[in-house]
Parts: structure tokens; C-alpha cells; sequence
């Protein structure tokens, strides 16, 4: 069986997103993770137009069971998997998992589904009629990241996140975000 993904041994626990949850996250998480815009530009505010993306993977294959439930499709119900290292000069910023219904690349011309290392959010946050539905929130142990990664990005210790559900014209996406510690900084 082909590896669901390059960035997990295992689904990450999310929590929904309540009350209150904001304020346990530290000072410098809660902007990143309640960031209302493009995370992408943000890092470009901080770090100038030479944040770059590295594709880690991407293939059709069907999602973890978590990621087709908060997306309401249907189990192995194939979509779009991309996986992404948003990096300035190979300094780790951010890791990206997203899924990608076909329903969803259809709505936006296939758009979605050749982005190269153009970052996802310079195409989805250009739609007018983008949605941000839902959040959820994690930070998981080192031991989750696949070996393979950890031989490309030095991870260390607890890694925090958010999961956002989107939907362009009412056709869903999940986007998972990690941030490292040079994110974080900025």
C-alpha cells in the first residue's frame, strides 16, 4: 500500500476549535493559528519575496478518515493530497497537508491541481467568494513525523498547527498547517 503521507506516521489528534481555546495557545501561536489571511503573504511581510515552496508530495489517494469526515465525503473517496514545505534559503516556515476533492479542483478551473511550487494560498485567498468554515487545533509529538521528513527538516520537540476546512462556491478543501520555530518569530 502506497504511504498516505510524507509528513505522518499517523493522522494527528485535532481538537475542535471552542471557546476559550485561543487563550490556552501561547502568545505567538494564537496570531498564526487565528490568522485570517494568507499565511503565505504573512511569512513574505516578514521574510521578504524569497519564501519559497518545496513540494514533498502529492498524489490522488484517499484521505485519512478524520480529513473525509470534516470534508463530509464519502470514506476512500479519492482526492488531491499535497504536501508542502514553505521554506526562506531551506530554513523551515511552515508544513502543509492538503486535501483537494475533485469536486473542488473542478470548481476552480483545475487551478488547484497544477500549483508547481506556487503556494496554495496565493490561488485560494484570489477567489472572491472563498469561505473559511471550520478549525480545528493540535500540537503533537516528534514522533509522529515520518523518518523521511525528519531527515529533510530538524524537528524537535512539540509542533502546534491549525486544520481549516475552506469552501470556493461551496466546494470544500481541508488545509493543515504546522509551524515551526522560525514562523513563529515573525
Amino acid at each position: 500500500m502506497p504511504a498516505r503521507s510524507f509528513l505522518f506516521n499517523q493522522n494527528p489528534h485535532w481538537l475542535v476549535n471552542r471557546l476559550g481555546t485561543r487563550h490556552a495557545l501561547p502568545k505567538n501561536l494564537q496570531s498564526w493559528v487565528y490568522e485570517p489571511g494568507s499565511l503565505t503573504q504573512r511569512l513574505r511581510n516578514c521574510y521578504g519575496p524569497g519564501v519559497a515552496v518545496r513540494v514533498l508530495f502529492q498524489q490522488w489517494q484517499s484521505p485519512f478518515l478524520t480529513e473525509s469526515q470534516r470534508l463530509h465525503l464519502p470514506c476512500h473517496r479519492y482526492s488531491l493530497i499535497r504536501e508542502v514545505l514553505l521554506h526562506i534559503d531551506n530554513k523551515p516556515l511552515i508544513l502543509a497537508r492538503t486535501v483537494l476533492p475533485q469536486a473542488t479542483i473542478n470548481i476552480a478551473k483545475r487551478k488547484l491541481s497544477n500549483l508547481g511550487t506556487r503556494p496554495l494560498g496565493e490561488v485560494i485567498f484570489s477567489y472572491p467568494n472563498l469561505v473559511r468554515l471550520e478549525t480545528d487545533i493540535c500540537c503533537i509529538a516528534e514522533k509522529i513525523w515520518t523518518p523521511q521528513l525528519k531527515r529533510q527538516v530538524a524537528i524537535t520537540g512539540k509542533t502546534c498547527g491549525r486544520r481549516t476546512v475552506y469552501a470556493i462556491d461551496g466546494q470544500p478543501m481541508l488545509v493543515s498547517e504546522f509551524f515551526m520555530p522560525d514562523a513563529l518569530r515573525c
